[in-house]
């Protein structure tokens, strides 16, 4: 007969301990044990799923073989590395009011028009307010099953019932275990129903998608194992009072994680953006104080965004530094640079630095562009060169250093109409298009006089 055993459990990291402490000793966070009583299990069911599989020779493994579904939405395609595997488990977390259930009903909707029966299960919401919204969204396939439940063994019999060809949870933080005595979306309670999510998925090769609540600080909720044991990780960017959504991949055990989707948060649900650069410069004004065209590499597409800066003269003892859009310690090691090698002062000036439309620029791409920018704003010069693209990384001597993909981004530059294009000269030779004005650069001093002198 099973027996009760109580444990204390980290809500940040899930370690256990057989007794309180005041300091997890495996994430080093105060406070964060919180006692859980939960029943040991048979091992039944575990050994009886082992049986059904033995050990295979890796020469005798055929791999990329794994079959595919579209979801019926380009974006999503994308970012899970060309559609959704079957069997896998999927996880996708963003602020409240992002767009989540929305998407995932669109594509439940797709799926099931195309595929078979698809299985959403709220734990959230009622059916009523889920038929309310597939109302607004035209999600009206004869296939597509709601049910509102929280139970994972009762999750698991409607599986059984139905056999589905796709699953949506929303969300894991809902759902609880009989065996377990915790509340729903305890550490115990998250890591078990995710473990058995992902046994259902695994052994009946369904595909999940499960919905995560994120903190205050825009983090995944509960455990850190539950990222781990999944196979994609999806995050929702964005603002909700913005019409601009990002889906960034996370994790992906199936693709790249380089990729990103965006979408248009309308009326009618999320519309595809199958051009990002002409949405982010659709307004753009190209002959402005302080504004800057760069380009960036997200996965295998050019995206082209405009940096905007602004440097205030302050009389406070600490000046402000910030930064949208832009890693905050990538800024102060260009304002160092812009310091040290140009003798241009910011230690009197608030500055701010921001990526219009929403996207988080990562990596070293848009290095020269933002230290362009910062220059015309201290500065109060426009660039003299006539719609004007930037790209290259700023190195701590002052040189301006190649960057990969070079070449694809200025093509997408001529496509997107800019005349001039600044680049490091270490990419010169790449450079190929006829018509295209492609002006080497080897240190930030020579981008700074070709640019305003």
């Amino acid at each position: 007969m099973a027996k009760n055993k109580t444990v204390y459990v980290c809500q940040q990291c899930g370690y256990e301990a057989h007794k309180w402490l005041g300091k997890c000793p495996n994430c080093d966070t105060w406070n964060s044990m919180v006692e859980e009583e939960k029943k040991s299990e048979t091992a039944a069911r575990s050994s009886s799923v082992l049986l059904k599989s033995k050990p295979v020779s890796i020469l005798n493994i055929k791999s990329g073989e794994y079959e595919r579904l579209d979801t019926g939405i380009a974006e999503l395609n994308r970012v899970l590395g060309g559609g959704m595997v079957r069997g896998s488990l999927t996880l996708i977390s963003g602020a409240p009011g992002i767009g989540k259930s929305t998407l995932l009903l669109q594509t439940a909707n797709n799926i099931a028009r195309k595929y078979g029966k698809v299985l959403y299960v709220s734990g959230e919401e009622s059916e009523e307010q889920i038929k309310i919204r597939g109302d607004r969204l035209d999600a009206m396939s004869e296939n597509l099953f709601i049910v509102s439940e929280t139970n994972v063994a009762n999750i698991e019999a409607h599986i059984e019932n139905m056999e589905p060809v796709f699953v949506i949870v929303d969300s894991v933080q809902t759902l609880y275990k009989d065996t377990l005595s915790s509340a729903p979306g305890g550490v115990s309670q998250v890591r078990e129903c995710a473990n058995e999510i992902m046994r259902i998925g695994k052994s009946g090769n369904i595909p999940f998608f499960i919905v995560a609540h994120v903190t205050k600080q825009g983090e995944l909720a509960g455990p850190r194992v539950l990222e781990h044991m999944v196979d994609t990780v999806l995050s929702f960017e964005g603002q909700r009072t913005e019409e601009f959504r990002i889906l960034r991949t996370i994790k992906n055990r199936f693709g790249t994680t380089s990729e990103i989707g965006v979408f248009e948060m309308r009326s009618s649900g999320l519309m595809e953006i199958s051009n990002p650069s002409e949405v982010f410069l659709e307004e753009t004004d190209f002959q402005k104080e302080g504004s800057v065209v760069i380009g960036v590499m997200e996965g295998s597409r050019p995206i082209l965004v405009e940096v905007q800066a602004l440097v205030a003269e302050t009389k406070a003892a600490n000046p402000r530094r910030t930064a949208v859009g832009v890693e905050p310690q990538r800024l102060n090691l260009i304002l160092a640079v812009l310091e040290k090698k140009l003798k241009i002062p910011f230690y009197n000036n608030d500055v701010y630095v921001n990526v219009v439309g929403g996207l988080n620029i990562e990596g070293t791409f848009g290095d020269l562009g933002i230290a362009l920018a910062l220059i015309s704003s201290v500065k109060s010069k426009e660039s003299k060169l006539c719609k004007m693209l930037a790209i290259g990384e700023l190195g701590l001597t002052g040189e301006v250093r190649p960057t990969s993909f070079c070449d694809r981004i200025v093509v997408e530059g001529y496509k997107m109409g800019f005349k001039n294009i600044v680049i490091p000269s270490r990419n010169m030779d790449k450079i190929k298009l006829e018509g295209v004005s492609a002006i080497g650069v080897s240190t930030l001093w020579e981008a700074v006089n070709k640019v305003f002198t």
